[in-house]
């Protein structure tokens, strides 16, 4: 199978590969890919990606997309990762908010329950106003982080 994206490095992206995976520079993800760019180098070993695959326990995919990656956005790029779009999600409740939250399924169901749903519990959350707005799902992400 022929090679769609050909790796070319230059003698100062090699010397900086060799150096993230001698002194294991930076995350493991990072060390996986200076290890795939070298072995994957037209110029040096040109492995074909099911070796590369291989040596590094990690899918032919895997190799094809780091070797994409340099050819489409650069090097640096491709070695440090690409970094998010958006800022992961503030969190949706503070910690007093959880409390009351996990207070109120450790208590009786309201009358002619048998037992808290987490549907019932956000109802009841909003109805004694301890959040203006809350979706069951949230309220099942809040609790299981107690078990």
């Amino acid at each position: 199978m022929n090679k769609k994206y050909i790796v070319r490095l230059n003698d100062e992206e090699r010397r900086e590969l060799i150096e993230v995976i001698a002194k294991l520079k930076g995350t493991s993800q990072k060390v996986k890919r200076a290890q795939i760019l070298l072995k994957a180098d037209a110029d040096g070993p040109n492995w074909p990606h099911h070796q590369i695959a291989e040596a590094f326990l990690c899918r032919t995919k895997t190799v094809s997309n780091v070797c994409k990656s340099l050819v489409e956005r650069g090097f640096e790029i491709t070695l440090e990762g690409k970094k998010r779009d958006t800022p992961p999600r503030a969190k949706l409740l503070d910690g007093k908010q959880e409390a009351k939250i996990i207070a109120l399924r450790l208590g009786e169901p309201p009358e002619g329950y048998s037992n808290w749903s987490l549907r019932l519990i956000a109802e009841k959350t909003v109805e004694l106003g301890i959040v203006e707005t809350i979706s069951h799902t949230t309220v099942g992400a809040t609790l299981k982080k107690i078990k």
